[in-house]
């Protein structure tokens, strides 16, 4: 490899030559994993251990699957040092950060998805995007009111029914109604869906991960309201 295709390579290259075909070995589980059931892990220049979720930070890197109790034992353990070869400095909290980060990843692409119109709150809406087919998913607070969520459920299992698919509209819950107000400001919702399009699809997918990260590995949302892991 010439110096011009190293500097252009992708930066999990570096990571590459473990254990399992691809290279990409969490260092908890020692398992082998696509990109997206791992979280990628660099040090900063300043030898703290930090997450790279979106996998385009310089510099070895290595793996933990995805979930939080994983992250929370590589920490304990301190397997990042071996890992990385070097003397590096994992946060007690380096769990919490990675789920504030997965957090403000799903808060952004709803804004985006909103400026796109392809994610609406509000019971009405929701329940009529569920029955036109459009919804990709919905959400609900985890504190909304049981008879809004019955009612759009009523319409996800009318949808499942009525089109003979395989599984329910996904539906998940990971916000209270104070923390998306927090997030979100005046775009804060009770009920919302994401809507066919890119971006709703990638609302969907930070959804799942999330999801996956509080529940671990495991999203409980296909079919089912999500609930987060308390």
């Amino acid at each position: 490899m010439t110096i011009t295709e190293r500097s252009s390579a992708p930066p999990e290259d570096e990571d590459l030559g473990g254990d399992g075909a691809n290279g990409r070995t969490c260092i908890v589980t020692r398992e082998s994993g696509s990109p997206d059931e791992l979280i990628r892990f660099v040090a900063a220049p300043d030898g703290t251990v930090v997450p790279d979720l979106k996998r385009q930070l310089p510099g070895r890197g290595c793996w933990v699957k995805l979930d939080r109790a994983l992250v929370d034992k590589a920490v304990a353990k301190k397997l990042f040092s071996r890992a990385l070869k070097a003397e590096v400095t994992a946060p007690s909290d380096l769990g919490a950060i990675v789920d504030r980060l997965l957090v403000a990843q799903l808060a952004g692409m709803m804004h985006m998805a909103r400026k796109a119109s392809q994610f609406v709150n509000g019971s009405s809406k929701v329940d009529g995007s569920v029955r036109n087919g459009s919804a990709l998913a919905v959400f609900h607070a985890i504190d909304a009111a049981a008879d809004g969520v019955r009612k759009i459920d009523q319409a996800r299992k009318a949808w499942h029914l009525g089109m003979e698919t395989e599984k329910e509209i996904p539906s998940f819950r990971v916000f209270t109604e104070a923390e998306m107000e927090e997030l979100m400001g005046q775009n804060a919702f009770i009920h919302a869906a994401a809507l066919a399009g890119r971006a709703g699809e990638g609302v969907v997918k930070r959804a799942n991960l999330l999801e996956r990260y509080r529940n671990g590995g495991q999203s409980r949302a296909t079919g089912g309201a999500g609930r987060r892991k308390q």
